[in-house]
């Protein structure tokens, strides 16, 4: 009953929730939701189809079922896109909650390091580490994770500082608790509901500059079926064959947009100022 209350509660959270689940289901049952289809093999007699009804989102230039393969693409942009996050939290958040913490030179030298890379434009800095390590999904994840992780840094030690000199941590301290208990009892729950918010909320943004990266040349390399690289290879063929660019290029919106829409309502509902 709680968890029914809870749903009715936070209707947009449940709504987005659902077409959330929904698109990772449909990435892990790609087999299935594709009707067996396989995205690597075409057949140049069918290359350049129209949408029609043995090929629903048409065909590409090697005949390959472009429903196949955006469906398949999930794969790989939910992916990334997770991973990315997960390394940026997790990078980010230990960076700044040591930093706050310990304070003196540690938080210094990892202020300053952000500092470093908050003073180039992040798209443009991932592109040169992408283009110097070379094209691949592996590669562009590093780049991206080597350039967003400052602001989860910067956040946590924010977090962390409201929090260290506070009389009940003091008390910790004196009564001889370690320093990996009061990171992990004190510090830690304090920065979490506001870093999971940020983070639930960059999925978006991290799935775009993934597909970017893709479309530029710098991420997923071919036949792999990914929507950033589709876009990539639609793109001379978009005055005649634009079922290439519409269907890849409407993937990444919906599920942009519904994982902005999820990550907002979780901070409606994680938020402590909200009523």
């Amino acid at each position: 009953m709680k968890a029914i209350n809870f749903f009715k509660k936070y209707k947009q959270f449940s709504v987005f929730l659902v077409l959330a689940l929904l698109i990772i289901l449909a990435a892990v049952f790609a087999p299935i939701v594709s009707g067996g289809v396989d995205p690597l093999k075409g057949s140049l007699a069918d290359a350049m189809l129209p949408p029609c009804k043995e090929h629903i989102f048409g065909t590409d230039k090697m005949g390959r079922d472009i429903y196949a393969r955006v469906i398949y693409g999930a794969r790989a942009s939910l992916t990334s896109t997770f991973g990315v996050v997960a390394l940026i939290f997790l990078v980010g958040s230990t960076l700044g909650i040591i930093a706050g913490y310990f304070g003196g030179w540690i938080d210094a030298v990892i202020m300053r390091i952000a500092d470093m890379m908050l003073a180039f434009p992040g798209l443009v800095l991932a592109l040169a580490v992408a283009g110097i390590m070379g094209a691949s999904i592996k590669n562009a994840i590093i780049a991206i994770v080597l350039v967003s992780w400052t602001k989860y840094a910067r956040l946590a030690r924010s977090l962390v500082l409201k929090i260290r000199n506070r009389d009940y941590v003091s008390a910790a301290i004196v009564t001889g608790s370690k320093t990996p208990y009061m990171l992990v009892r004190y510090m830690l729950p304090n920065a979490l509901p506001t870093l999971v918010i940020t983070a639930a909320t960059d999925i978006g943004a991290m799935m775009l500059e993934l597909a970017a990266l893709s479309f530029l040349g710098f991420g997923a390399k071919p036949p792999t079926p990914e929507w950033g690289y589709m876009l990539n290879e639609g793109r001379a063929c978009m005055q005649t064959a634009p079922w290439l660019m519409i269907f890849p290029g409407l993937a990444i919106f919906v599920v942009v947009v519904v994982f902005n829409m999820l990550g907002d309502s979780l901070r409606d509902i994680l938020d402590p100022k909200t009523e």
